[in-house]
């Protein structure tokens, strides 16, 4: 008998049907959250048969319970620990643990591709075409290479996973690993999925008018509270605010905080590993801590949302030769435009800063970070060139 206890995240499900794929009926599939896990690997080793092959996959254990698998695997149980995590990285130092963050090719990992491979590799699970498709649309998805790739096929697919209950899921997905060569969506599928695209885009129009700015410690963080579509909602906000260092995404009813970053040169998990939380470089979580409560919702309460940048203008462009007008607040203005093709600088009411900048984008981030200023549309900016011909 074999039984799985993982993520309950597409990746952390990925794994179960994987799992029932190669064992059918012969294994037991558990998912849990990250807190949930430990209690279900204690249950396994009071109550479960000694000759039980456990599989723990896009998850880890407490130190506690690190020893005590341990103890089980040198008295002769059968464990296999599987995970992608830098978090994870000491389990490599158990028999037992496998912990790849990135492959030899250079790939990032996901726990479905690093089961897949253990399957495949250990003769418990035929290769196949569609059963590798599949693994490959979840581990882009999970190391946010889709958006990279614009692999909108494995943004659909975690999209469906929410749309329907996991065991549904599972059994849709089982069924057509086995009967179809390749994988695909069915036209249902295809039809609610496009429903669902306009659900997430009309959802984060309206949390983008809710988003604050906060300084946390060297970074600037975009925060909003959300309770769905954490990753597309992190993904649009970080690309519409790149100012931005990441965004923190607080699920107050699942006293969660979810961290997302666009940036290469930005680990978030190192964010939330201030707060006892881990995950990805781009995306982390961790439980709303009362370091993180203060940090993310007490200090920033009071703060009014971030104003959009004029979306539909025809003079007031950015990047433009003649210089881009932006506002804040304080109704203070601010000109930003290029000193030559290589320097861009900014004026201040009429006053030069001293800073300049190497492109428009750094002076651009300059100025939303430190003044939380935004584009003004084209009729404010007729009226500032108004007034700058008649002062001259």
């Amino acid at each position: 008998m074999y039984k799985l206890l993982s993520h309950n995240d597409l990746d952390g499900v990925g794994c179960g049907i994987l799992a029932k794929l190669a064992f059918g009926k012969q294994v037991k599939v558990r998912y849990n959250s990250v807190s949930g896990l430990d209690r279900e690997v204690e249950w396994f080793l009071e109550n479960d048969d000694q000759d039980t092959f456990l599989f723990i996959t896009d998850l880890s254990v407490s130190e506690d319970n690190e020893k005590r698998l341990d103890a089980f695997f040198q008295a002769g149980g059968k464990v296999q620990l599987l995970d992608h995590h830098k978090t994870a990285l000491h389990f490599n130092n158990y028999k037992w643990g496998q912990v790849v963050v990135e492959d030899d090719e250079g790939k990032l990992t996901s726990a479905t591709s690093l089961l897949y491979e253990y399957l495949v590799t250990h003769q418990l699970m035929e290769p196949s075409d569609a059963v590798a498709e599949f693994v490959e649309l979840v581990r882009q998805y999970d190391t946010w290479e889709w958006e990279k790739n614009d692999n909108q096929h494995a943004q659909r697919l975690n999209a469906l996973f929410f749309l329907v209950p996991i065991e549904e899921f599972e059994e849709k997905m089982i069924s057509r690993l086995q009967a179809s060569e390749h994988f695909h969506f069915d036209e249902f599928e295809k039809k609610i999925l496009d429903m669902e695209e306009n659900k997430i885009e009309r959802y984060i129009r309206r949390k983008r008018r809710e988003l604050v700015q906060t300084q946390a410690g060297d970074h600037f963080a975009g925060v909003v509270y959300a309770e769905s579509y954490h990753s597309e909602l992190g993904n649009e906000l970080g690309k519409d605010c790149p100012h931005l260092d990441y965004i923190a995404i607080l699920n107050i009813g699942g006293k969660r905080v979810g961290f997302r970053t666009i940036h290469d040169h930005i680990d978030v998990s190192e964010v939330a590993g201030q707060f006892g939380g881990g995950g990805h470089a781009k995306a982390s979580g961790c439980s709303l801590t009362n370091e993180a409560y203060q940090q993310f919702v007490v200090d920033t309460f009071p703060l009014e949302p971030l104003r959009e940048d004029a979306r539909r203008n025809r003079y007031n462009l950015k990047r433009s030769s003649f210089g881009s007008l932006y506002k804040n607040r304080m109704e203070e203005l601010f000109l930003l435009y290029p000193v030559n093709e290589q320097v861009w600088a900014i004026e201040q009411n009429n006053q030069n800063l001293e800073q300049t900048f190497n492109s428009f984008e750094d002076g651009e981030s300059f100025l939303k970070r430190n003044y939380e200023a935004w584009l003004v549309r084209d009729d404010a900016f007729v009226n500032y060139l108004v007034e700058q011909i008649r002062k001259d």
